[in-house]
């Protein structure tokens, strides 16, 4: 069945990314946000070779459009955010020999995802294990309903997480805790994850949305209330300057990369002058903006 083809609350300067299927789901929460719903609930939301690459391409575009300034990424339905991989392709695979790859963003084409301009937020709604548990803990920032459950547990099935986890992880949560994590391949509660620094926010299941914003219905996801809180702090985002937003991502992303303070700072700077942010519109718009009392009033970046 062909996806339905969402409404763009703007007109885009890119082609949307083709989406051969209706795996995937687009939203626009407001014009400035871009809401991914992962849509196999029958599959606990696992993900598919083909919807690997057509998700790269999608936060790819992103990136390009210069309107959209954070990506928000969730589940269908109640049960699941992401199982992980599609293991009844996978078995299909080692019986037909065909060939199965991720693209070079990794899993979702978010688990690699080191160059990314804009953020994205994981609305975790339910259970988040394997691939989906290596694309959240590679995600900007991680809100997650009460009842969601994370995840590694390849080791039980005699494969391995190598889509990024594992390195990324030990930096978060440290030596031990990765370990037990990883080699017990036990399941963990929201509140646990929150304790060791992977969840920001535990939402709760009846949770209000205050921005009013809300979520169509055609979105996928409108009793989500872990998706109405990602909405609100996307738009919290969104309203601040889109050239600070994304130049303080990437100086985030090289330290979570692993370079040096005084390199990481001077690659900023450098980058900085070299894309006109220094001494750009958007940086004498803030300043003048706050010293007449007003909020400013940001053009699209050109990042």
């Amino acid at each position: 069945m062909d996806p339905p083809t969402p409404r763009i609350p703007f007109t885009p300067q890119h082609p949307l990314p083709n989406l051969s299927s209706s795996e995937t789901l687009l939203d626009f929460p407001s014009p400035q946000i871009l809401l991914v719903i992962l849509n196999r609930p029958s599959s606990l939301n696992c993900i598919s070779t083909t919807q690997h690459h057509q998700l790269a391409n999608i936060w790819e575009w992103m990136d390009n459009e210069p309107r959209l300034r954070c990506g928000i990424i969730t589940g269908a339905g109640n049960k699941s955010f992401c199982a992980g991989a599609d293991l009844k392709e996978w078995n299909e695979s080692n019986t037909t020999g065909q060939k199965r790859s991720l693209p070079p963003s990794g899993f979702g084409g978010l688990s690699n995802r080191s160059r990314g301009k804009k953020p994205v937020i994981a609305a975790v709604n339910g259970l988040c294990l394997g691939g989906g548990f290596e694309m959240v803990i590679n995600t900007d920032i991680v809100l997650a309903s009460s009842s969601a459950a994370f995840g590694l547990p390849e080791v039980r099935i005699g494969v391995v997480a190598v889509a990024g986890a594992l390195p990324r992880l030990i930096r978060t949560v440290g030596k031990q805790r990765a370990m037990e994590c990883v080699l017990t391949g036990h399941h963990y509660r929201a509140e646990e994850m929150k304790g060791w620094g992977i969840v920001n926010e535990v939402v709760a299941a009846d949770y209000s949305d205050k921005s009013g914003s809300g979520i169509r219905k055609n979105g996928g996801g409108g009793h989500k209330g872990v998706v109405k809180r990602a909405i609100e702090v996307a738009e919290t985002i969104a309203a601040n300057s889109p050239d600070s937003i994304m130049m303080s991502k990437y100086g985030l992303d090289l330290g979570w990369a692993g370079v040096g303070v005084e390199e990481g700072t001077m690659k900023v700077m450098q980058m900085m002058r070299d894309n006109g942010v220094e001494g750009g519109e958007n940086m004498k718009e803030g300043v003048r903006a706050f010293v007449e009392k007003r909020r400013p009033t940001w053009i699209d970046s050109k990042l």
